[in-house]
């Protein structure tokens, strides 16, 4: 019995673990497939079109918006960056599962897109504002001045928690990876989520007539 396919969306200030959590629940379970990104940005020395991004030009980026076939977009320093929603759909209707890895605005746009009905949301939560700029430090990639911006910035990702479906605090990377697998196994055993269960239970009833028969 095939179900519908999740819409699986993962937010968090930057350095609460979100990027960690993602690649392993793609670990986990190789059925899901990961949301690969349409930008305006050209492609850097490696990256290869369709794995780490769709690289499109400033004009087909925006027919594609017009012709509704991004779940959500935002222009970030000049370039635009989208989720095509094509890929989305084929997954949805073969019964795999696409993870997000994008902001509150993002989130709020895919949950408010056709396919809205099944996403499901969790935000990532910081043990503390002073681990949350730890983590941040311990990179050892930003400089002090970004670090200060992605910290000014994480009080207003903060802000969007009660937004979400689900809502983890990241302590431990074990304990909330846990958390994260249960969600989705118990989000994929709804009712709702097997378009095929009417017709197994009619087939049922159908049995209980034959044998009374």
């Amino acid at each position: 019995m095939i179900r519908r396919g999740l819409l699986i969306i993962l937010s968090s200030p930057s350095g609460a673990g979100k990027s960690t959590l993602a690649k392993r629940l793609m670990a986990w379970d190789d059925s899901l497939r990961f949301s690969v990104s349409a930008t305006t940005r050209p492609p850097r020395a490696g990256e290869v079109d369709g794995r780490e991004y769709y690289f499109r030009s400033h004009d087909e980026f925006a027919a594609m918006v017009a012709a509704g076939e991004m779940l959500e977009h935002a222009e970030v320093f000049g370039n635009f960056y989208g989720s095509p929603k094509g890929p989305v759909v084929a997954a949805m209707e073969a019964g795999r599962d696409t993870l997000f890895d994008i902001d509150w605005q993002g989130g709020q746009q895919v949950r408010n897109s056709s396919l809205g009905k099944d996403v499901i949301s969790i935000f990532i939560l910081p043990p503390s504002i002073t681990e949350l700029d730890r983590r941040l430090r311990s990179r050892g990639q930003d400089s002090d001045a970004v670090i200060d911006d992605r910290m000014r910035k994480s009080r207003d990702e903060i802000s969007h928690w009660a937004e979400y479906d689900y809502v983890l605090v990241n302590e431990d990377l074990d304990a909330t990876e846990a958390s994260l697998r249960s969600i989705i196994e118990g989000e994929r055993l709804r009712r709702d989520r097997q378009p095929g269960l009417n017709e197994f239970v009619r087939g049922l009833n159908a049995e209980f007539d034959r044998n009374r028969g």
